[in-house]
């Protein structure tokens, strides 16, 4: 939307470059002490870093960032936790980087701190209209991180238990299958902590779209184009890598997208994207 490219326009510069690597630092912080003594931790924890909706009425605001300092993984042993969190660190790092890389710093800033932002305002909600004290931790805004990421690259494999792959979009479906479950099945607090904690994907993405592709005008455009490339002569390729010169006929996997960062119509596969020395219009 023009709103956001404006304000995107005017604050790029303050926003945090490389955020994941410092999210993860946090992460890991929280997972050493837990690894270390759970108990002390736990109380730590509780008593002066969680989302805590009548401390945060009391002046405690900076609950609002050390909540963060949860690591993204438990388990019952202090041997998984470790290996099971170490893991789960490298995981969301490289999703956020990803993110970061394709949407920019400034809208990766935005659709994080959106997601901290909406755990806070679900903690207040819990306790003010409910009058519950929900423990929300950094679990959502992983999901969200997650959810994101599967809907730009719904092909990229994970491996399940180390053996089986299995595509970004097949584990989103799922994830989503148990929060519609925990949605239709809860009570009303549970559907409220549900939809504001992950309320940053849907309002993320539909800040972010460009609607004029629906309009009329441009509809037309479209399909004029796709009778253009109809009519290209046989063997003629769409899509070449700047850096390696492959074209879509040199694999049926490779996967093409411009750089938004480079200054003109430079287009890279998927192995120069991220890679390749980006040019600044000056040379």
């Amino acid at each position: 939307m023009k709103f956001f490219k404006n304000l995107e326009r005017k604050y790029y510069k303050y926003a945090i470059s490389n955020l994941m690597y410092y999210i993860v630092i946090l992460y890991a912080v929280g997972l050493a002490f837990y690894t270390l003594n759970p108990q002390v931790y736990s109380l730590m924890y509780t008593r002066y870093l969680c989302l805590d909706a009548r401390a945060m009425l009391h002046g405690q605001i900076w609950r609002i960032a050390t909540f963060l300092i949860f690591p993204p993984s438990f388990g019952s042993f202090r041997f998984t936790t470790l290996f099971m969190g170490v893991i789960a660190l490298f995981m969301y790092h490289s999703l956020g980087q990803t993110l970061e890389n394709i949407w920019g710093s400034f809208r990766f800033n935005v659709f994080f701190f959106m997601g901290v932002l909406a755990q806070a305002v679900a903690c207040l909600l819990g306790y003010l209209v409910f009058g519950q004290q929900w423990m929300l931790t950094t679990g959502f805004i992983n999901s969200s991180i997650f959810l994101a990421f599967a809907i730009l690259f719904p092909d990229a494999q994970f491996l399940m238990f180390f053996v089986l792959p299995v595509k970004a979009k097949w584990l989103a479906v799922a994830e989503c299958a148990v929060y519609l479950y925990s949605f239709i099945f809860g009570d009303a607090a549970a559907r409220c902590e549900l939809v504001v904690s992950l309320a940053n994907v849907l309002v993320f993405f539909l800040m972010t779209r460009n609607y004029q592709q629906f309009a009329p005008g441009e509809i037309k455009r479209r399909n004029e184009f796709k009778k253009h490339i109809k009519m290209r002569p046989k063997g003629t390729t769409r899509h070449r890598c700047a850096v390696c010169g492959r074209t879509e006929l040199d694999g049926d996997d490779l996967e093409f997208r411009y750089c938004s960062k480079c200054k003109g119509n430079y287009e890279y596969c998927q192995d120069h994207l991220y890679t390749h020395k980006h040019v600044s219009g000056e040379e």
